[in-house]
């Protein structure tokens, strides 16, 4: 990618050639130029950028990683007649050249016949695969990087409306400026502050956690059963620990009469996805799929990710058979007693509310989110097709049958 002193349009790049690879010059972004990826070999040539202002704004989710993201990108576009998707993530650089903010845009067009849809979400747009997804922006800079990826964004006449998300505080406000945003119900996240040890964070639990994780040892103990907690950090033991998770995770989607928790890892896409991200990260140190073993067997699992000080509890499942014996709390215990042996500071359970993790006293953090939809009748009513069909179901309308597709890819 090149930055010039003024607006350029470069040759077609990527699946989707009408939006071209673009660079703004200064003036028209208060101070910062804007480059816009849409190449794999453009996404990798921004492992340096994504490193520093990951650093500067102390990430500490998996999700932002540029290991994530490119993981993402090599199994999840798509190139079909029906729906085709192409990157076109937003580099955001100071005076002196610094990347200060990368807004990872995911471009997707829909097509049924002669119509046509484009619209934008943040990368790792996928149904529970991608928990959070947030710009990455240096503090300070919030403003000036939204403004400078609205400007970007009202060049692109053929999107009909952008799904924003992760935009709580300055960079939601400067948005909202520039365009009409309509806000969504927040994405809610749940993190667990540690303290220095165990016992001091079991003294203020309430009663009723105290009692289960009394009742997953106890019962393990009075029938004679040892167990052992065997953690999987290097990638050939989580490539293996892999397989035995996907079952594990199988299972518990599986399971009825309780909270329902989806199969995420259905389709063989999904899987290469978590090996390959897997993969990438186990070489950094940054994986942890905790196994608990009976008997030498797995009988429950939790994937976790280690960024910064913090870990990221991901997906999870465990072997019905072993159910009445509350495993999967317990695993979810020694789990949290490593993260304190590690003097880790946080461990995040995951967005979602529900009592598994609320009855742990976790902090709630509220992910902002909104729908910017182009000032165009045909957008609007687009905009509220789509919404209708994916709310409801509706199938038999065009938006319906439009919306199949990208479902289908997914699941």
């Amino acid at each position: 990618m090149r930055v010039m002193d003024g607006p350029m349009v470069a040759r077609p790049s990527g699946a989707l050639a009408d939006h071209r690879h673009r660079v703004l010059s200064a003036p028209e972004t208060l101070g910062l130029t804007v480059e816009v990826a849409t190449t794999a070999d453009d996404l990798l040539a921004l492992k340096p950028d994504y490193e520093r202002v990951l650093r500067v704004s102390q990430n500490k989710l998996p999700f932002a990683l540029h290991d994530w993201h490119v993981a993402w990108c090599n199994q999840f576009l798509k190139a079909g007649k029906r729906v085709r998707t192409q990157r076109l993530f937003h580099v955001m650089r100071d005076a002196q050249c610094r990347c200060v903010g990368i807004v990872p845009l995911i471009l997707t067009r829909r097509t049924i016949g002669p119509i046509k849809v484009d619209t934008l979400d943040l990368g790792g747009a996928d149904p529970g695969i991608t928990e959070i997804r947030a710009p990455l922006i240096e503090p300070g800079f919030e403003a000036r990087v939204a403004w400078a990826v609205q400007r970007e964004l009202a060049t692109m006449r053929s999107v009909d409306w952008v799904q924003w998300s992760g935009i709580s505080g300055a960079f939601g406000e400067a948005l909202a400026v520039g365009a009409e945003l309509t806000w969504e119900e927040p994405l809610l996240d749940y993190v667990l502050d540690l303290p220095p040890t165990w016992e001091m964070l079991r003294a203020n639990l309430k009663r009723n956690i105290r009692e289960s994780i009394r009742h997953g040892y106890n019962s393990l103990r009075r029938d004679g059963i040892e167990f052992e907690l065997r953690i999987a950090k290097d990638p050939a033991a989580v490539n293996e620990a892999l397989e035995s998770f996907f079952a594990l995770h199988t299972q518990r989607a599986n399971l009825t009469g309780t909270v329902k928790h989806g199969n995420v890892f259905t389709t063989e896409s999904s899987r290469s996805f978590l090996r390959e991200v897997c993969g990438r990260l186990s070489e950094r140190g940054m994986v942890r799929l905790f196994q608990l073993v009976i008997h030498g067997e797995v009988v429950a699992a939790r994937l976790g990710f280690v960024v910064q000080d913090s870990l990221y509890l991901y997906y999870s499942g465990y072997d019905l058979r072993w159910a009445d014996y509350g495993v999967m709390t317990t695993t979810l215990v020694e789990t949290i007693k490593y993260a304190i042996a590690e003097r880790l500071a946080t461990v995040n359970f995951s967005t979602g509310k529900d009592v598994s993790k609320t009855r742990w006293g976790v902090r709630e953090i509220q992910c902002e989110r909104a729908v910017q939809v182009r000032r165009s009748s045909l957008s609007r009513f687009a905009w509220a097709a789509f919404k209708r069909a994916r709310e409801e179901g509706a199938r038999s309308s065009w938006l319906g049958k439009l919306s199949r597709p990208a479902a289908r890819d997914w699941a």
